[in-house]
């Protein structure tokens, strides 16, 4: 797997930023590792600020939706397979009615343009952003949940 900086710390730095805004997906990157890069955007513009800055975080996180939308429609390469096999029961963090992975990630595409387009009044790009957080983060941790069953 590819390795995506994933920043976990409210207040990120000039050179994060640039590093996560100009650092291009890989070829090669799969399911969890797109699904990473997802979270990583969606959690420095939760906290920026700047416009210019959220426009290249939105428009790198459109990107990734896109591609991650892509990959939950392809077969999984094997490596992915080991990791998704169920042990015991878990509880989902996705609600039942979104079970099928291309739902929310529409909705965190949705999203994406809406905060892209910049015509919101601030208090309601400032909640959609948020909204736009969890789905995103939602979703990073659904695409890992094992699930499937050994025959």
């Amino acid at each position: 797997m590819t390795t995506i900086p994933t920043p976990s710390y409210s207040h990120f730095d000039e050179d994060v930023i640039h590093q996560i805004i100009t650092q291009p997906l890989p070829a090669s990157a799969d399911l969890f590792d797109v699904a990473d890069a997802c979270a990583a955007f969606v959690c420095v513009l939760i906290d920026t600020h700047d416009d210019e800055t959220r426009n290249a975080l939105c428009g790198r996180l459109l990107q990734a939706l896109n591609q991650l939308r892509y990959l939950c429609d392809e077969d999984l390469p094997p490596y992915l397979v080991e990791q998704l096999v169920a042990g015991e029961s878990i509880t989902s963090c996705m609600p039942h009615c979104w079970q099928e992975t291309v739902t929310p990630v529409e909705y965190a595409q949705a999203l994406t343009q809406v905060v892209l387009g910049n015509m919101l009044p601030p208090p309601l790009a400032k909640s959609l952003t948020g909204l736009l957080h969890d789905v995103v983060n939602m979703v990073a941790e659904y695409v890992k949940e094992p699930y499937l069953t050994v025959h």
